[in-house]
Parts: structure tokens; C-alpha cells; sequence
């Protein structure tokens, strides 16, 4: 964990920010009110254990006067006060822990909201494992946050009570309670505080970057396979759990010292008050019982008092959790970058004078691009790797928006993209081709139709048809996961398709099917390839040449257009691409710009 600067928030202030919202936004009442009932019933049951350590003490002084009468008279009292007690205490342990787990339901929610709002998934940057503070996290802090402020308003009613009975029993054992308690504390906080709370921080990250590995190499399985990457990926997770044992390993033995001062401490808290109050018990001044009575009342105080001594180790887990959910608070709320790059609806694809910058750097990717694409026409862009196409198509997308000028588009509804590896979730197939909706108008007949256009009817070939339910993602080929993807593009049937390599695992004969079913519906297309047969279903070609600097053909015959799409770069003999040549022959232009 970072050393503090003198700008940092206190843990406090931390916490603040990420537990404030509860109890001051919509869900306040109920928070209010839930925690009222909680204190009350913590009053009840501290009023009850006073009533426990004091018949305690009666039964000890009935056996030691031998006074049969006095000793039932205590037995029944505490069957009374045990039978109420033991009730109170099980609903206040269940409602703590509905009420934390309405709290972490809510607190979820609030994250995943700004998580999944204005893609701040897609942009979110410093914040490592953002997936284990929402699920894992988030629930540690509700539940340690209710469990230590039940615990320190308990431990005020606690000594309030039963500092009243030890005061009347002894006012010397109160002062040294005190003296007792404060030395506990200090050295508690000033010799374990810091490196607990650094160690457990790290422990955190360590264990969710060890965490992460594993999930990528289930997710990348196949890739890994093929490459036979095995001792590679051994050699990153071993890195990542050397680190985390390595920093288990500093935790035990600073664990090991906290465990020594916490036994000494807890264990000598039984012997000083009868030491105390021998004296006046040998002399006949005070009963046995008594006494046994003073020692619980001494016990419930110190165990008040020293509330951080004896949850220590867990509070420097907790503080540690609370800074990682302070980051991620705080860069959620972070406004997002000022947009240059204008986006306005329209009919048509319109872009004016646009220029696109990578983010966070100054390097130019498309510089002055104006063009228009008309309803139901179709540009294919191309270029060599790193030119920027697929930047361009995230501008287009509205998922970068760093450079300037203005993109003119249809509604985002009307937009879809398809990029070169789909997203599949694991669920029904009625669900993969809906994606990214949750309902569909469309009947089964019209998307089994689909299915058939895309040659992926055998998927519904089962008893549970379109509600078959399968991990697709490890289940298809590349080629058919997208070719799904194509029928997701189909059952949603938008304005504007953008596909970046959408049919690299195709065969030409599905590509082409697939093509000509978008342009039999009239989809404005846009599509980046490398392959020149695709430019045979394009009117015009953009070609990124880098720098920024950029050339547009307009490419009526298709295999005018599989010509300059199949030599962006090379020269002919006599100096003249193949591209100039087409659009030299098409009487399109060729502007290099700027």
C-alpha cells in the first residue's frame, strides 16, 4: 500500500465515502430504522448479561453459605433470564446479518450501476481486479462494517452496565481497569497498526492477481493448448503465488506477535481482580460470591475497553479492504474524459473533419476524415496493422472520444457492432441471438429462420430447442461462433452494421452468403478486412496509409474494389499501387491527406 501523503484521506474519512450513501440515500429509512431495532435489542440482551453475572454471583454465595433455599431461589431466576436471554440473542444475531446482507445488496448494486454506466468498464484504468472488489470486497466491507459498529455500541452499553455494578463492589479494581486497558490499547495500535494494515492490503491484491491468472487460463484454454503453453503460464502463476505466500509468510509472524500480546494481555485480565480483592475477601469483608460477581463485572469491562486490542487483526484486514473500495469509489465517480470528438444523430453515417488521437497520448490515428455513407451503401476500410482502423471503428462506436471533429449516425439502437472474436455467454441459444437485449419480440419460427440463414439450425436441433443451454464459447468453432454472431446481427436487423474482421473464420462461400443477406435488407455496412474478396461487397474503400494521413476510392465495379483492397501498399512495376489504379479506372479519387 502506498505511504500516505499529506493529501490522503484518514481511514475514517474512507470509509466514510464508501458507507455514507447507505444511510443518506434512498434506502435511508429502512437503514435508520433497522438499525434502531438492532440497538434495542443489543440493550436487552447487555441488561440480560448483567442479570446473568449477577445470579452467577448469588449461586456462588448461596453454596458457600450452605442456604438451600437462597440456592433454588437463584436457579430458578437465572432459568427465567436464560429463557428470555437466549431468544434475544439468536433474532439480533440473524437480523445483523439480514441487515448486512441488505447492505451489501444495495452497495453492489450502486457499484455495478457506475461500473456498467457510460462504459466505465471500457475506460476504467488504475484499479487493478475490479471484479473481486465488487463481489468480494463489497461484501467483507458490509458485513465487518455493520459487525464493528454493533461491536462498539455494545461495548459502551457494556460498560455502562457493568461499570456500575464494579464500581459499587470496588472502586480500586475500576482504576485498575483503567490503567490496565489504556496500556493494552497503545501498545496494540503502536506496535502492530501500520504493518498489519500494509501486509493485509498487499495480501489482497496478491491473492486477486493469483486469482485472475487462473481465470485467464480457463478462459484462453484452446489458444493455450494449441500453443502448448503450459510451462509459460506455470511460470506466471508461480510468480503470483510466490508473491502472495511470500506475504502470507510476513502476516504470520506479524500475526504471531499480535497472537503473543493478545493471550498475555487476555489471560492476566483473569487474575488481576481476584489479586485485587483478595485482601478484603480473606478478611471476610466481601463474599466469595462476590467476588466472582466482581471478576465477570471486570471481565465484561475490560473486554469494553479493549475492543481494538481483541479485534485487531481483523480490523487491519477491514481497513485494508476499505482503501480498495475508496479507489475504485473514486475513479468511478471521476468524470469521464471531455469528449472532442461530437456525436450527433442523423439518418445517414456523416463524418466531418474528423480526427481521431489513441487515449492518453498525443499520436494522431486519422487526421480531417470527411466522407458520407448512405442509407444502404457500404465502405470497407483497410490499411496495414496499426493504422488505426479499428480506432476509427471504436469512434464511430462512441468508445473513444479523443481527438475532434463531428460523426453524424443513426441512433445507438440502430447501430450494431460485430467484432472478430464474439461474446458468448454461457446460457439458452434464444439468449446468444437476443444478445444484448433481454426480450425479443420475435417468435421461435422467426428465429429458428434466422438459425437457418446462418446454416446453424442443428444447435435447435433438440428436445430443448432454443432453450438449450451451453457454454457456446468453448461448445462452437470459431467459423460458428461467427456465424451465431451474424444471427444476432440478423434477428436485430439494424440501420448500421460496423464489422471489424467479422468473417475471418469463414469460408468464402458463408461469407459471401452472409453479406449478400445484410445488403438484401438494405444495412448500411462498414466493415474492416483484410481479405479482398470482402471488397467486392463494398462501393468504397478507405484506405489508412499512417500518420493520420488517409485515401478514399469509390469503387463502382466490385472488381475494380477486390483490386485496391489487395494492394493497399505494394507498387507495380512503373510505380503505380494497384489501389491508384483502380480508382484511376473507376474516376474515383485518390486524396492523400493531409
Amino acid at each position: 500500500m502506498p505511504t500516505p501523503t499529506p493529501g490522503t484521506p484518514s481511514a475514517w474519512r474512507r470509509f466514510l465515502v464508501v458507507a455514507r450513501p447507505y444511510w443518506t440515500g434512498d434506502r435511508r429509512r429502512v437503514a435508520w430504522a433497522v438499525l434502531v431495532g438492532l440497538v434495542v435489542l443489543m440493550l436487552l440482551d447487555t441488561q440480560l448479561a448483567v442479570l446473568v453475572n449477577h445470579q452467577t454471583g448469588e449461586l456462588t454465595s448461596a453454596l458457600s453459605a450452605r442456604d438451600a433455599d437462597r440456592f433454588w431461589q437463584a436457579v430458578r431466576t437465572m432459568l427465567w433470564v436464560v429463557g428470555i436471554a437466549v431468544p434475544v440473542y439468536a433474532i439480533y444475531y440473524a437480523a445483523r446479518d439480514a441487515y448486512a446482507n441488505d447492505w451489501r445488496r444495495w452497495l453492489t448494486h450502486r457499484f455495478l450501476d457506475a461500473y456498467l454506466g457510460d462504459r466505465a468498464y471500457f475506460r476504467l484504468a488504475g484499479v487493478d481486479n475490479p471484479d473481486q472488489r465488487i463481489a468480494d470486497d463489497v461484501n467483507t466491507f458490509t458485513g465487518r462494517s455493520l459487525n464493528f459498529l454493533l461491536i462498539l455500541l455494545g461495548s459502551v452499553m457494556q460498560l455502562v452496565a457493568f461499570s456500575t455494578v464494579l464500581w459499587a463492589l470496588s472502586k480500586l479494581l475500576v482504576g485498575f481497569l483503567i490503567a490496565y486497558a489504556l496500556l493494552g490499547t497503545v501498545l496494540s495500535i503502536g506496535l502492530f497498526g501500520g504493518p498489519l494494515i500494509r501486509l493485509n492490503f498487499w495480501q489482497l491484491k496478491r491473492e486477486a492477481d493469483f486469482r485472475f491468472r487462473l481465470m485467464r487460463l480457463r478462459e484462453n484454454a484452446e489458444s493455450i493448448a494449441f500453443y502448448r503453453g503450459e510451462k509459460q503460464e506455470r511460470r506466471q502463476l508461480d510468480q503470483r503465488l510466490r508473491a502472495a505466500l511470500l506475504n502470507t509468510k510476513k502476516m504470520i509472524r506479524a500475526q504471531f506477535m499480535l497472537n503473543l500480546f493478545q493471550r498475555s494481555f487476555s489471560q492476566l485480565s483473569l487474575l488481576v481482580p481476584f489479586v485485587v480483592l483478595a485482601g478484603q475477601v480473606l478478611a471476610g469483608e466481601l463474599e466469595v460470591g462476590q467476588a466472582v460477581q466482581a471478576g465477570g463485572a471486570f471481565a465484561a469491562v475490560l473486554s469494553a475497553v479493549s475492543v481494538i486490542v481483541e479485534n485487531f487483526e481483523s480490523l487491519s484486514r477491514f481497513v485494508a479492504g476499505i482503501d480498495r473500495l475508496h479507489v475504485m469509489a473514486e475513479k468511478l465517480e471521476q468524470a469521464p474524459p471531455a469528449a472532442g470528438i461530437a456525436l450527433q444523430p442523423a439518418r445517414e453515417l456523416t463524418l466531418h473533419g474528423l480526427t481521431v488521437t489513441a487515449p492518453d497520448s498525443d499520436r494522431v490515428l486519422v487526421k480531417d476524415l470527411s466522407l458520407t455513407v448512405p442509407a444502404g451503401e457500404s465502405l470497407l476500410i483497410t490499411g496495414a496493422s496499426g493504422s488505426g482502423k479499428s480506432s476509427l471503428l471504436r469512434a464511430i462506436a462512441g468508445l473513444w472520444t479523443q481527438g475532434g471533429g463531428r460523426i453524424e449516425h443513426p441512433p445507438q439502437e440502430d447501430v450494431f457492432f460485430l467484432p472478430q472474436r464474439p461474446y458468448l455467454q454461457t446460457g439458452t441459444l434464444r439468449s446468444q441471438l437476443i444478445y444484448p437485449s433481454t426480450h425479443s419480440t420475435r417468435g421461435d419460427a422467426e428465429l429458428l429462420q434466422v438459425l437457418d440463414e446462418v446454416q446453424l439450425h442443428h444447435l435447435a436441433d433438440t428436445p430443448a430447442g432454443l432453450d438449450r443451454s451451453e457454454d457456446w464459447e468453448k461448445l462452437l468453432s470459431g467459423g460458428e461462433q461467427q456465424r451465431l454472431a451474424f444471427a444476432r446481427l440478423l434477428v436485430h436487423a439494424p440501420r448500421v452494421a460496423i464489422l471489424d474482421e467479422a468473417t475471418s473464420a469463414l469460408d468464402d462461400a458463408n461469407q459471401q452468403r452472409l453479406y449478400e443477406r445484410l445488403r438484401e435488407r438494405g444495412t448500411t455496412l462498414i466493415s474492416i478486412a483484410h481479405r479482398a474478396a470482402v471488397a467486392s461487397f463494398h462501393r468504397r474503400v478507405l484506405q489508412l496509409t499512417g500518420g493520420g494521413r488517409w485515401k478514399l476510392f469509390h469503387t463502382p465495379d466490385p472488381a475494380l474494389a477486390a483490386s485496391a483492397a489487395g494492394s493497399t501498399t505494394a507498387a507495380e512495376p512503373g510505380g503505380e499501387t494497384g489501389a491508384k489504379r483502380a480508382a484511376r479506372q473507376a474516376g474515383g479519387s485518390d486524396r492523400d491527406e493531409p
